[in-house]
């Protein structure tokens, strides 16, 4: 217990690690990851850098990615962001604004960066562009700690 009297979640580890150790528990526990060919490029506290390939099933009636998938892809980076301290970390909202559309064939990055934590909540911004480097989507991100509920067991 610390002095505030919650559980030490990082077990001495220095964050980068300790973000690192997260992002591998939370994979273990995410089929979606797999199901949707999503990958995580960069993790670190309250960072995260993931990429998925527009593929033909996601595709909309138009023939462009489905909003749905993008969003998808930000939402992940953002969880992976907000929970790299290994204290359960939720959305209580998103807000998301399409610039462009993903066509097929096309890498996605989603890059999930902190902005300001206190106490238990925090605001965090996601950008999502393609391969190219042009932007697709922003996603503000607000989140809920669970206070002392960790991740993984360090």
């Amino acid at each position: 217990m610390t002095e505030a009297g919650f559980r030490d979640l990082t077990n001495g580890l220095e964050p980068q690690a300790l973000a690192e150790r997260v992002r591998d528990g939370m994979s273990e526990m995410d089929p979606t990851l797999k199901g949707f060919g999503i990958g995580v490029e960069a993790i670190g506290p309250g960072y995260a850098k993931m990429t998925m390939t527009v593929r033909k099933d996601m595709l909309n009636g138009f023939g462009i990615c489905h909003g749905g998938f993008i969003t998808l892809l930000a939402d992940s980076a953002f969880a992976y962001s907000c929970n790299s301290y290994n204290e359960m970390t939720v959305a209580s909202g998103i807000s998301l604004d399409f610039m462009a559309p993903g066509r097929p064939g096309d890498v996605l990055i989603a890059e999930a960066k902190e902005l300001f934590v206190a106490g238990r909540t925090g605001v965090y911004d996601i950008s999502v562009v393609n391969q190219k480097g042009e932007l697709l989507a922003m996603m503000r991100g607000k989140s809920y700690r669970l206070k002392g509920r960790a991740i993984v067991d360090l």
